[in-house]
C-alpha cells in the first residue's frame, strides 16, 4: 500500500509544482530565439502569486458563476491529472471508460469559463466565448479519436492501461497510426491552450482574441486561478502526447518520471519554437487546422482497425 501512496503523491506533486514552469519555459524560449533575455523561467510562479496577494474588482451584474470558474477550471485540470498514468506508472484513480470522464471535465471547464464570460453582460466577451465553443466542436473529435486508437491497440478503456507500459510495445506493431495520432494530439494541445498559431495568450488586439478575452474582466485572486488553471491544462494535455511519443518504461520511478519531467520540458521547448517560427493563423483559417487533425486521427482509426 505505501509504494501507491507514494507514487500517488509524487504525482500530485508534479501536477501541482510544475505547470506553471512549462509556461516559463515557453516564454524562456521565445525569448531566446527573438535575441531577447527574457523574464526567468520562474516568472509564471511570480505572476500567480502576486496576483493572489490583490483585491479583486467584480461587477454588480454579474453571479456566482463568475467567481465559480476559475475554481472548477483548476478543479476539473487537477481531477484530469489523477487519471492520468505519468512515467507509465498506474494513474492515482483508475476505472474503465474514464477516458469518457477525462474528455468532459475539460467540457465542464469550458461550459463554465463560457459561462462567466457571458455572465458579465459584454458583448465582445460573449464574442470570444462563442469562438472558443466553435472551435472546441473541431478539437474534442481530435482528441476522442486519438484515445480511440489507443483502445483498439490496448483493447482498453482505462486511461492506465492505455497509456501504460503496452504503448511501447504497439510502437512495433502500429507506428504509422501512433505517428498521426501524436501530431493530431499535439496539435489539440495547442488549439486548447491557445497557442500560437491559434491563439496568442499575450495579445489583446481586441478582434482577434479567442480565450483571453472571456477572462478579461478577471482580476485579482481569480485571474490568478485562471493562469493557474491554462498552465495546468498545458500540463494535462502535454502529458497525453508525452506518454505516448516517449513510451520510456524501465520500471524504476525515479527514472521513468525523471524522462516524464524531461520530455515535459522538452514538449514546452518545442511549443516555445513553433511559437517564434510561425505567425498565428486568420481566424477563418483556424478551422481548417483542427480539421486537419480530426482527420489525421481519423487516419489513424482506420489504420489500426485493420
Amino acid at each position: 500500500m505505501l509504494p501507491s501512496l507514494v507514487v500517488a503523491a509524487i504525482h500530485l506533486a508534479l501536477t501541482l509544482v510544475l505547470p506553471p514552469l512549462l509556461v516559463g519555459i515557453i516564454a524562456r524560449t521565445k525569448a531566446a530565439l527573438a535575441g531577447r533575455q527574457g523574464a526567468p523561467v520562474w516568472q509564471p510562479y511570480r505572476d500567480i502569486a502576486k496576483l493572489l496577494r490583490k483585491g479583486s474588482v467584480i461587477s454588480t451584474t454579474t453571479s456566482w458563476i463568475f467567481l465559480a470558474s476559475p475554481v472548477v477550471g483548476i478543479a476539473a485540470a487537477i481531477v484530469a491529472s489523477l487519471l492520468l498514468p505519468m512515467g507509465g506508472h498506474r494513474a492515482p484513480v483508475s476505472f474503465a471508460g474514464d477516458l469518457v470522464l477525462f474528455a468532459y471535465l475539460f467540457g465542464l471547464a469550458r461550459f463554465f469559463t463560457v459561462s462567466a464570460a457571458l455572465d458579465t453582460g459584454s458583448a465582445f466577451e460573449g464574442m470570444g466565448g462563442a469562438r472558443e465553443v466553435t472551435f472546441s466542436c473541431l478539437a474534442e473529435p481530435a482528441l476522442l479519436l486519438g484515445l480511440v486508437v489507443l483502445v483498439r491497440a490496448t483493447s482498453s478503456l482505462s486511461l492506465s492501461t492505455m497509456l501504460g507500459p503496452q504503448v511501447l510495445a504497439q510502437w512495433h506493431v502500429a507506428a504509422a497510426a501512433l505517428v498521426l495520432v501524436v501530431i493530431s494530439l499535439f496539435v489539440v494541445v495547442l488549439a486548447e491552450n491557445c497557442r500560437i498559431p491559434f491563439d496568442d495568450p499575450n495579445t489583446h488586439l481586441e478582434l482577434t482574441m479567442i480565450h483571453e478575452v472571456m477572462v478579461l474582466d478577471h482580476g485579482g485572486p481569480a485571474l490568478g486561478m485562471i493562469l493557474y488553471g491554462a498552465a495546468l491544462k498545458l500540463f494535462v494535455l502535454g502529458a497525453i502526447v508525452v506518454a505516448i511519443a516517449v513510451p520510456v518504461r524501465t520500471g524504476s520511478l525515479v527514472v521513468d518520471l525523471g524522462v516524464f519531467v524531461g520530455a515535459m520540458l522538452g514538449l514546452s521547448v518545442l511549443v516555445g519554437v513553433i511559437e517564434s517560427a510561425t505567425a498565428r493563423l486568420k481566424l477563418r483559417q483556424v478551422p481548417s487546422l483542427l480539421v486537419g487533425a480530426c482527420l489525421l486521427a481519423g487516419f489513424a482509426v482506420a489504420l489500426s482497425a485493420r
